[in-house]
């Protein structure tokens, strides 16, 4: 008796769930009549997954599992199907007749279907042991060395990020030029995605200490020399390339028979004497070898000594400039300024003995237009935070609430976020129109960032279309909260073109709605977009230890590991990338193997073995 009662309890509760989704879809028949017919059944797919997940159904997954049926866990893909299998059995079970069945969108088969031929398009073929791509971000090296494109597609990248935020259409050519050179190589092809760099706010110049060169020699733990520091000195107007591994020194000139030496002599500006090993000389270099950290500045004297004692000297030309990151703590001022110009830590004034704060230039102008008191503001991916105290227009205040143990150095060109501001902006530039006419010609995918919303989507198709590269995939970088709370309209409007996809952009979406909720916003992406049969990139820090440092945290594997239900993985670029490239793709290859999305696929196991 209380069984029947369970089963009809949640048969109601199920054709309400069924009804609330097909009313939901009529209600949006315009928005899906705008849709491509092509993608028409995922928007529809996707409207009976948002209608379902508007309610509160944990009680009911609670009865469907005390009656041996399924839960619902995993319907992204076909909501509809789902719903009517479950009904079906508990009409049975209820000794019902069967009620008529709404033929579904997408079903068990053609809803996975959808999404794997949604990822063909836009991402390219499925690799033959994995079902997620990698993609990998190009360093500047990229476009000099034909041999990196050839190890990374090698080891199994599949698509080439271009990040048009740095360096500029001459690089980039050369960077597609040598992926095509490794493709005929290896005889794979690979994907290009151009990421257009949108209104990023970042800080600005700093004004640098002085122009010099800290040189250090390799130590371990307790000071004790490993390896000593290698220097190339070589003339400032005619200079020779470096040989590895050695720090080129440029020579402003030279007097005596300086090439002869055996030791180079000199005090650095700490005023402590150096000696210096000459290792090779060149016709008109020379290299040497340092065994304490030096502080070379420009015009500093080397005396050239040789067995027969001193035979010349030279001195140090033109060095890069020197500067100091400006270091924060809790309960400092910081004023973001609207004028460019170089920042400057806090100060003593010498004529009032009061302290001027920490300066350094924002480069978004609407922030100044738009920032109010008491609105938060996030520098460096969330390493630093605090509020706004007063925007006086050219200037905004900030008091810093938020700084690690010991204060963060803030440098140059890092991210600024306002996440309680509506800065009133669109997501394209004057300067990615100007790249997106450059980058049409090479890129199979286009990438918009800092979006907010579906009209920043349609501006970018309209641009697209007008410059006849309306063919072209689009990924769309979900980075901000608007974003995320638009994503529906945002992915109903793009399925009116061609393939689109979805990056979760987690740095900057973390510090956007908070670090503690990131996780919880990554799985809504991931399941909705499942439901609009829409790809998604899994990007920000993955293996970043590896890819930088050559080995990668327990924290880092197992977020590798949760990429596998992506169907890309976007890689940062770093000195260790080809070995991450071959790590992460070996990851992914196991993975396949036990699962598919969130489903278990329920491999055999041989620790199953008794």
């Amino acid at each position: 008796m209380v069984k029947d009662r369970l089963i009809q309890r949640t048969l109601v509760a199920l054709e309400s769930i069924r009804t609330g989704a097909l009313e939901f879809e009529a209600e949006y028949a315009a928005v899906l009549a705008n849709v491509a017919p092509r993608n028409r059944a995922s928007a529809r797919n996707l409207l009976h997954y948002l209608s379902l997940r508007q309610r509160d159904i944990r009680p009911l997954q609670q009865d469907l599992q005390s009656l041996g049926l399924s839960t619902l866990g995993v319907l992204e893909s076909h909501v509809l199907a789902s719903l009517n299998a479950v009904i079906t059995c508990l009409e049975a079970l209820a000794g019902a007749p069967e009620s008529e069945v709404p033929a579904p969108p997408a079903d068990f088969t053609t809803g996975p279907l959808l999404l794997r031929e949604h990822s063909r398009r836009l991402l390219g073929p499925m690799p033959p042991s994995r079902s997620t791509r990698i993609m990998v971000t190009m360093p500047r090296e990229a476009a000099d060395d034909p041999g990196l494109l050839l190890d990374l597609l090698r080891e199994g990248m599949d698509i080439m990020r271009i990040n048009c935020a740095h360096d500029g259409p001459a690089e980039w050519q050369r960077m597609v030029a040598n992926l095509r050179l490794a493709e005929r190589s290896v005889g794979r092809s690979c994907r290009v995605q151009a990421d257009l760099a949108g209104p990023k706010l970042r800080t600005g110049a700093l004004e640098p200490a002085g122009h010099l060169l800290r040189i250090k020699p390799r130590c371990d733990a307790l000071g004790r020399l490993l390896e000593p520091a290698r220097l190339w000195f070589t003339p400032e107007t005619d200079p020779e390339p470096a040989p590895a591994g050695a720090t080129t020194v440029p020579i402003a000139a030279a007097h005596g028979a300086w090439r002869r030496g055996r030791m180079l002599r000199m005090t650095d500006l700490r005023g402590r004497s150096r000696l210096l090993r000459v290792l090779d000389t060149s016709d008109r270099s020379l290299l040497a070898e340092l065994e304490r950290s030096a502080h070379i500045g420009e015009d500093s004297r080397l005396d050239i000594e040789d067995a027969e004692g001193p035979a010349g000297h030279f001195s140090v030309g033109r060095l890069p400039p020197f500067v100091v990151p400006i270091r924060l703590n809790i309960g400092d001022t910081l004023v973001l300024t609207r004028e460019n110009r170089p920042g400057t830590a806090e100060t003593v004034d010498p004529t009032t003995g009061l302290i001027v704060p920490a300066r350094i230039h924002c480069t978004l102008e609407a922030a100044f237009e738009h920032a109010q008191p008491g609105q938060r503001v996030w520098l460096d991916d969330g390493k630093i935070g605090g509020f706004v105290r007063r925007n006086h227009g050219d200037t905004i205040e900030i008091g810093v609430t938020h700084a690690p143990p010991g204060g963060a150095k803030l440098r140059e060109e890092k991210g600024i976020n306002f996440p309680d501001t509506d800065l009133g902006l669109g997501a394209m530039t004057d300067k990615d129109l100007a790249d997106l006419r450059e980058v049409v010609r090479y890129a199979d995918i286009v990438a918009l960032s800092f979006l907010r919303t579906e009209q920043d989507v349609q501006r970018l198709q309209d641009e697209m279309r007008r410059l006849e590269a309306g063919q072209l995939g689009i990924l769309l970088k979900i980075e901000n909260a608007l974003a995320f709370r638009n994503l529906p309209r945002i992915l109903l409007a793009a399925l009116n073109g061609p393939p689109i996809g979805i990056m979760v952009a987690r740095g900057d979406l973390a510090v956007e709605v908070g670090f503690e909720r990131l996780s919880e916003l990554q799985e809504e992406i991931l399941w909705v977009c499942e439901a609009a049969h829409v790809p998604v990139v899994w990007a920000t820090q993955v293996l970043e230890g590896l890819a930088k440092a050559g080995a990668p945290s327990r924290a880092e594997v197992s977020d590798a590991v949760m990429s596998s239900r992506a169907e890309c993985v976007m890689l940062n670029k770093g000195p260790r990338i080809v070995e991450t490239v071959s790590f992460l793709a070996n990851v992914l290859e196991r993975m396949a193997e036990h699962q598919d999305k969130r489903m278990a696929l329920l491999r055999r196991l041989s620790v199953s073995e008794l």
